[in-house]
């Protein structure tokens, strides 16, 4: 799935909001846009996802057949914005609870507080739950957020808006934005030109009056390694194919395998079968207790069984 911009321009009252630009951006795909604040990165968020119609210019979704459509709806219907100063982003004193509450039910999900606290446990983020939003640094927050769009079920492209506008080294939300391409997201990342530089881009200075009026540029384009295979829309998390995979931050953690505990086995070294029982010399641990008392413990008829 892809979305292209092409030529699209916003103007507005006194001048224009988004100056001539041109952008796609593939599911996979991980795109850092830098611009100072000012440069259009509103206006350009909210056009790339269909919230907002470009003066010219066109707008269009490729879909996974190939099949095109410049429908703001579809569009609005398989994106997500992200913490878009003054659209998308939560009010300062909202706790991470409330947000977590707020974005289940905007996802159409169960909001109770229980529901919002299972998720918060999930994603690791349980201990910040009373925290204000606003005290969350870059990567959390972004994160959080992040995380918390991809729960709407169409979802396939994240637009996340000046994360280094909070806390934090721009490796923290940069890493955030490619662990969700790796899980098979499209996202577009805009930041400052500082931040695209501290992450490696190679960008001239902005110089004259053009260079200040110009709309974010690509600075930065990667395809991380799949991760998971993205679900198809509507399929609960379980039934994604199973398999080692990398975790993105926020993202559920992947539950290791049971095992035994291992430990101290208690009286005479015997497990919870012997207690009680007399030694029988078919019984490994009988048997070791009894040729080596004073040895060092041999190994468990546990570990006996897996050899």
């Amino acid at each position: 799935m892809q979305i292209a911009l092409e030529d699209v321009q916003v103007e507005g009252r006194r001048a224009p909001m988004l100056e001539t630009t041109s952008l796609t951006v593939s599911s996979g795909e991980c795109v850092l846009l830098a611009g100072e604040p000012g440069h259009g990165h509103t206006a350009l968020a909210l056009v790339a996802t269909g919230r907002l119609a470009p003066f010219t210019g066109t707008v269009t979704l490729v879909d996974d057949d190939g099949a095109t459509t410049t429908s703001t709806a579809a569009l609005r219907r398989v994106t997500a914005v992200v913490d878009v100063p003054g659209i998308s982003e939560p009010d300062d004193e909202l706790t991470v609870g409330d947000v977590v509450a707020e974005e289940l039910s905007l996802a159409g999900q169960r909001s109770l507080p229980g529901d919002a606290t299972r998720w918060l446990d999930v994603h690791d983020l349980l201990d910040r739950r009373k925290d204000r939003v606003d005290e969350l640094h870059g990567a959390v927050r972004t994160a959080l957020l992040s995380s918390l769009a991809s729960e709407r079920e169409e979802v396939r492209f994240v637009v996340l808006t000046l994360p280094d506008r909070h806390r934090g080294e721009p490796s923290g939300w940069w890493s955030v934005a490619e662990s969700l391409a790796s899980l098979g997201y499209g996202v577009v990342v805009q930041c400052t030109r500082s931040s695209a530089r501290d992450l490696g881009a190679d960008l001239p200075p902005a110089r004259g009056d053009d260079a200040l009026r110009a709309a974010p540029i690509e600075a930065l384009r990667t395809r991380p390694p799949v991760a998971v295979p993205l679900a198809p829309p509507g399929s609960p998390p379980e039934e994604a194919p199973a398999g080692p995979s990398e975790e993105a931050p926020g993202s559920p953690p992947a539950s290791p395998p049971e095992e035994a505990p291992a430990g101290p086995r208690g009286d005479d070294d015997r497990g919870p079968a012997d207690s009680g029982d007399p030694a029988d010399s078919r019984d490994p641990a009988d048997s070791r207790d009894r040729t080596d008392p004073t040895g060092p413990p041999g190994p468990t008829p546990d570990e006996e069984t897996d050899r």
